[in-house]
């Protein structure tokens, strides 16, 4: 049975969720890649634990995260009951439904028969009573709003899940959907949404903005553009690179000569700040203070111990952000 690090509070910081009671770590883990059917169980151990050791109290999950769907969950659940279940009280974990998961009109979308079906498959996979944070993974335009704020609702109502969060939305329906369960009385505390210095969509849809004005927290997801954030790709694709061994969400193609100059303009930026490019484009996503958590993810505990370093400097001064703006937008 594994043992905690005594030390695993030591450094990592600790932001607030929004204006709730609730605190998630600056960086949190993602179980979105290296989790699923395809991965070494010895290795997602490992990535948990080293995590764990150093403060990354935060699990991100959702029903479809595999390959195949709903393996990482399987995955979390028996590592869990094998090795960590002393330390649930010690956890934040998260899970998601929204995207198609299983065969037929109910598997899919926002309906309540839908969202409240996979919540207790979610819990039955991971061997929990309870989920810290359940959300909606993406707008459902097909649902009445109502109708999935209210499984949200009731999600809480039933104990299997303390707060509701929202992923994959836009500003304008996010605040549409903010008032529904602040009339429902339910803990909605945080959006999910991609964001990179690459990618600014939560800039320019008024997610970011209005997350702050409503009081909640937000957690960025793919925060190093699927790596190439990172000095992996500075030089050329390397042969185990997520673009040779997956390419469901990075492609050569996407890889340009534009894009890339981009990326080894930013690696300067970064040298001069003493820091990997990886360490500035997560303290980046930290510096003003809005987005409570990055979720990083992990093929190896190194990459997991490389990210956390990111909360040793988040101060920008006013011309490095010019400088980053000026080559990323």
């Amino acid at each position: 049975m594994y043992q905690a690090a005594q030390t695993r509070y030591k450094d990592m910081k600790y932001n607030r969720v929004g204006t709730s009671g609730l605190k998630l770590p600056a960086v949190s883990l993602g179980f979105w890649h290296n989790f699923g059917s395809t991965a070494p169980y010895e290795n997602m151990k490992n990535l948990c634990f080293t995590a764990f050791d150093n403060g990354i109290t935060h699990f991100d999950l959702a029903n479809n995260y595999g390959p195949e769907s709903g393996a990482a969950e399987k995955n979390l659940g028996r590592i869990l009951k094998e090795e960590m279940s002393a330390y649930r009280d010690e956890l934040i974990i998260t899970t998601k439904a929204g995207y198609g998961m299983w065969d037929g009109p109910y598997g899919d979308g926002g309906s309540r028969k839908y969202l409240l079906a996979s919540l207790d498959q979610s819990l039955e996979r991971m061997g929990l009573d309870y989920v810290d944070i359940f959300y909606h993974h993406r707008m459902d335009p097909e649902t009445p709003l109502e109708e999935t704020m209210g499984a949200l609702a009731q999600a809480v109502k039933s104990g299997k899940a303390l707060y509701v969060g929202l992923s994959n939305y836009d500003g304008e329906t996010m605040a549409k959907a903010s008032a529904i369960l602040d009339d429902l009385k339910v803990p909605f505390i945080i959006n999910q949404n991609s964001y990179s210095i690459l990618n600014r969509t939560i800039e320019y849809n008024g997610l970011k903005d209005k997350s702050a004005e409503l009081g909640k927290g937000i957690a960025a997801f793919s925060p190093l553009d699927q790596g190439v954030l990172t000095d992996r790709y500075l030089n050329g694709i390397p042969k185990d690179s997520r673009v040779n061994t997956d390419g469901r969400f990075l492609q050569a193609a996407s890889l340009t000569e534009e894009r890339m100059n981009k990326v080894r303009a930013l690696n300067e930026i970064a040298k001069e700040r003493n820091q990997t490019l990886a360490e500035m484009a997560l303290s980046w996503i930290l510096k003003d203070g809005i987005v409570t958590t990055v979720l990083a993810g992990a093929s190896k505990t190194s990459q997991i111990l490389d990210n956390i370093k990111a909360v040793e400097n988040t101060d920008f001064s006013d011309e490095e952000i010019k400088k980053i703006n000026d080559i990323a937008l």
